[in-house]
């Protein structure tokens, strides 16, 4: 009897590991898209690792650095100038151990208009942490 609740034990803690990591890197995602709404560095600093890799929808590669360069000069938006509100739609999660991909559809709402992105990031856990490591924005076709 010992041995079937240890192999119980065994074969679904991995299960539950994988849930939990996919709730993490789902509540991550969300808390990224609300800083990026207000531009907030302090989140960008969190999600993106130092070692980013970063293919925009404009077709340019940048870095880390070139990415909170670009956030800091703008600094943190008030609620009052926030002029789009970014979420998402159709998030995809596929975890390989301590490596992860999340695809999903970026959606930007202004007043006048919404936007939609198919992005994907590749996110390595390190120290208990889920950071992107690799990136990749493109427009969506209508």
């Amino acid at each position: 009897m010992k041995n079937y609740f240890l192999l119980s034990a065994l074969l679904f803690t991995p299960t539950l590991v994988l849930a939990d990591d996919k709730a993490e890197l789902s509540a991550l995602l969300a808390e990224f898209l609300d800083g990026a709404t207000r531009n907030d560095p302090a989140i960008h600093d969190k999600y993106w690792a130092d070692e980013l890799i970063y293919t925009s929808s404009r077709g340019t590669r940048f870095g880390k650095a070139e990415l909170m360069k670009g956030v800091t000069s703008s600094g943190v938006l008030k609620p009052e100038d926030i002029e789009t509100v970014y979420g998402s739609e159709d998030v995809r999660i596929m975890q390989y151990g301590d490596v992860a991909i999340v695809a999903f559809t970026l959606v930007g709402k202004s007043e006048t208009e919404t936007q939609r992105y198919l992005n994907s990031g590749t996110f390595v856990k390190r120290s208990g942490k889920w950071q992107a490591v690799n990136w990749q924005a493109t427009i969506k076709s209508e």
